[in-house]
């Protein structure tokens, strides 16, 4: 689905399963799709939340994807869901640009070996300036690059709760 509002570009795959929940805490109709809800709810954030990005895309339960650009302050909001059931790729292509599609043959041309699946339960915001899990927002992510020269890509890595006397665990992407 695709959406435009008040300057906001909303790309969104995939199913809400609090759609209805949702539409009444942000005061939408009945006919508001899942693009209309990700649009408001960035709004919402954007605006007048106290609260930080990871708050809002925790609350979204479902399978899903989206990519939002504010026009406004140029900004690039991009997520996906908790166990990555809708896909989509991010790369880096030869000029230095951010790009995502949710068809990885799209992207193999342009992003050449710095392309990967986007990290389920995570977010990417260029008003944050990084990719933050939103199960998580505190810990940190790091990529690991595939290691077969054959393959593109890499794997996200976030780090977990500490247990006393123990190392914390990391939990693949």
């Amino acid at each position: 689905s695709f959406a435009v509002k008040d300057e906001i570009f909303c790309m969104f795959e995939g199913a809400l399963d609090n759609l209805g929940s949702l539409k009444q805490q942000y005061g939408l109709g009945k006919s508001a799709t899942e693009v209309v809800l990700v649009i408001e709810a960035y709004k919402a954030l954007r605006d007048r939340a106290p609260y930080p990005p990871s708050h809002m895309v925790a609350h979204l339960n479902g399978s899903f994807s989206f990519i939002v650009f504010d026009n406004s302050t140029s900004t690039l909001f991009v997520a996906s869901d908790q166990v990555g059931k809708v896909p989509l790729y991010w790369g880096i292509t030869a000029d230095g640009h951010v790009a995502f599609a949710d068809n990885v043959d799209l992207l193999k041309g342009a992003c050449g070996k710095s392309l990967a699946s986007f990290p389920q339960g995570c977010f990417f915001s260029t008003a944050v300036g990084e990719l933050m899990s939103y199960e998580n927002p505190k810990n940190k992510i790091t990529a690991v690059p595939a290691e077969d020269e054959e393959m593109w890509g890499a794997t996200y890595k976030v780090e977990g709760p500490t247990v006393a006397g123990t190392e914390s665990p990391m939990l693949s992407f």
